[in-house]
């Protein structure tokens, strides 16, 4: 690891103002992706901006509004009582990733500025335009079981790794951002990016932004959700597959859905196709196979990653299903 300069400041001003002095300063806040990268080479800050001491902590709600800090554990926000009663969804979906001590480390915003987990980008020795833009995607036409299926370009083939983003990105959520030119509010679904040309831009934040909070608004989703995190075994893996999905239910009739899927895409990847397809539908097999064929249109499978053409779509039907008897 090299070495690097190192501040804790205790306001938001200061520690966006010390990333703006150096082009190679980051901030740090749980450290449990960012450490790792740094291990391995693949991140070289010059300085750490530590920025546990700044007031981005808690589960509030107000005017129908859930407001998580950014610096708030993984770990809490699962447990919070009115996370798990009236937004289950995320609740289980927190739980459904990584281990309980890593969980008891992460932070919200850190768990969203996490990088993919693509074993090409963690190799230093092989190429990848995520880590070294213009080298190649060594995935492409290696080893790409874990890889994506929708919205993937000739540059990357990598997912988002994170299972909190797909609940968050499935609930309409809203990320506070504040930077040098004020704050501004970013509708979660496009705070993550496609890769396109410059798969080594993960997000939409410009120079000096710090996520200060994640907002999600009162919903009718709190009886009928489920995640579903198909893997290779059952604790502390990444998706090969995962399914977030809530039904507004009433009479045995579908007013309203949330479907989003995990480890198919370079961000958490919204169904709203599949979503408007269910609407004014009955709650049964036969409506969420219809939504499950709407959801895999412009799909694209690679050599080791066929699998997920069938399993993806398998894996909507049997999330709406366990959410539709929840």
């Amino acid at each position: 690891m090299i070495t690097f300069d190192y501040i804790k400041p205790s306001a938001n001003k200061a520690a966006i103002d010390a990333i703006m002095k150096n082009q190679n300063a980051m901030f740090i806040a749980g450290g449990t992706n960012l450490v790792d990268l740094m291990k391995r080479g693949i991140t070289t800050p010059e300085k750490l901006v530590d920025i546990n001491n700044l007031p981005l902590k808690g589960v509030n709600k107000s005017n129908n509004i859930l407001s998580i800090g950014a610096l708030t554990l993984n770990s809490e926000v699962a447990e919070h009582e009115t996370v798990v009663k009236q937004f289950p969804l995320l609740s289980m979906a927190l739980k459904a990733g990584a281990s309980p001590q890593i969980r008891n480390m992460a932070t919200v915003g850190g768990n969203m500025m996490q990088r993919t987990r693509c074993p090409y980008f963690y190799d230093t020795s092989m190429p990848c335009n995520k880590r070294a833009p213009g080298t190649g995607c060594g995935a492409l036409h290696g080893y790409n079981r874990m890889h994506a299926i929708f919205g993937m370009s000739e540059q990357c083939i990598a997912v988002h790794p994170s299972d909190m983003c797909v609940a968050l990105v499935a609930l309409d959520a809203v990320v506070t951002v504040s930077g040098p030119k004020g704050e501004r509010k970013i509708p979660f679904a496009s705070f993550h990016r496609l890769p396109g040309d410059h798969p080594e831009k993960d997000n939409t934040l410009e120079k000096g932004e710090l996520i200060t909070s994640v907002e999600i608004k009162e919903n009718n989703f709190s009886k009928h959700a489920y995640y579903l995190k198909v893997r290779d075994r059952a604790s502390y893996a990444f998706a090969l597959v995962s399914v977030a999905a809530a039904l507004d239910i009433q009479n045995n009739i579908i007013h309203d859905a949330r479907l989003a899927m995990g480890g198919v895409a370079h961000k958490p990847w919204r169904l709203k196709a599949a979503e408007n397809i269910l609407k004014g539908k009955p709650a049964t097999e036969a409506s969420f196979r219809l939504a499950a064929q709407m959801a895999m249109q412009g799909a694209k499978a690679f050599e080791y990653n066929a699998f997920k053409l069938k399993l993806a779509p398998n894996s909507i039907i049997e999330a709406l299903t366990l959410a539709s008897k929840a």
